[in-house]
């Protein structure tokens, strides 16, 4: 490879680097003004080819999602947002093809960087930019047929490009703790950090619901960035749907729901 290919190549990713920063700066900014509703798109995948899973997928509609809508219409009435309505989630179109594998180690930021790019190329190819993705969250589910003992992969949601890949299970009785994971990651794609540890215990005090409760444990909700109910210093257990969770003021300081002097 001649050295002048290699500069050109590399003044071509600096480009799309460039380019990428900026849109995802204007993306920021618009998602998090909260200035209108943002758009939840909800894109189901058969990730198994199962027609067990494609006969659940099939009977879905946007009210699957509606606890969605109204958990975070609860918490703007809480935090005093001036939009009523922060959210609106929709059904999108059942997607084919599937996204690239996130890396195995994602402390990387070179690879991170390049499946980011990749990812929402695959994303602009599998769902066409025809309308604004300022006020647009892209929410890929990957539907798994559900086994007694299995382990689902690690959702995700990119803090830059309002994009979410979502593992759930296609079941009726799922749904309730699938909606919590979707309006997880949704979270982390407007700015929300996980609080939770390395052992999927809630952090202390950010990822408690109630961390001035006394005495402190049982915890009888669930901060969403954790979404699990404290029981005592190193128990906890999953919330069993959205009415059991709520907004915690780090999240919404970070999601510019409020100050971070409030």
């Amino acid at each position: 490879m001649s050295t002048a290919f290699k500069y050109f190549r590399i003044i071509i990713l600096l480009i799309i680097f460039i380019g990428l920063a900026f849109y995802s700066k204007t993306q920021k900014l618009k998602s998090r003004s909260w200035s209108s509703p943002l758009e939840i798109i909800i894109y189901p995948m058969n990730s198994e080819d199962s027609p067990i899973v494609e006969d659940y997928i099939t009977q879905l509609d946007s009210t699957t999602f509606e606890d969605i809508d109204q958990f975070f219409k609860d918490e703007a009435v809480h935090y005093e947002l001036s939009i009523e309505q922060p959210t609106i989630t929709q059904l999108g179109k059942l997607i084919h093809s599937y996204p690239p594998e996130p890396p195995a180690t994602p402390t990387n930021f070179i690879e991170l960087a390049w499946w980011s790019i990749k990812f929402r190329y695959w994303a602009y190819q599998a769902t066409p930019d025809n309308q604004s993705n300022l006020h647009r969250v892209r929410v890929f589910v990957h539907y798994h047929q559900q086994t007694e003992g299995k382990q689902l992969q690690h959702s995700l949601g990119l803090n830059k490009g309002l994009l979410s890949i979502v593992h759930a299970f296609a079941s009726k009785n799922q749904e309730q703790q699938n909606n919590i994971v979707i309006a997880h990651e949704f979270l982390h794609t407007v700015g929300a950090s996980d609080k939770y540890n390395a052992d999927n215990h809630a952090v202390f005090p950010d990822g408690y619901a109630d961390p001035e409760k006394q005495p402190l444990f049982p915890q009888l909700n669930a901060e969403i960035m954790s979404g699990r109910i404290p029981i005592s210093t190193n128990q906890s257990k999953m919330a069993a749907n959205l009415q059991r969770c709520i907004i915690g003021n780090k999240t919404a300081s970070e999601i510019n729901w409020i100050t971070p002097s409030k």
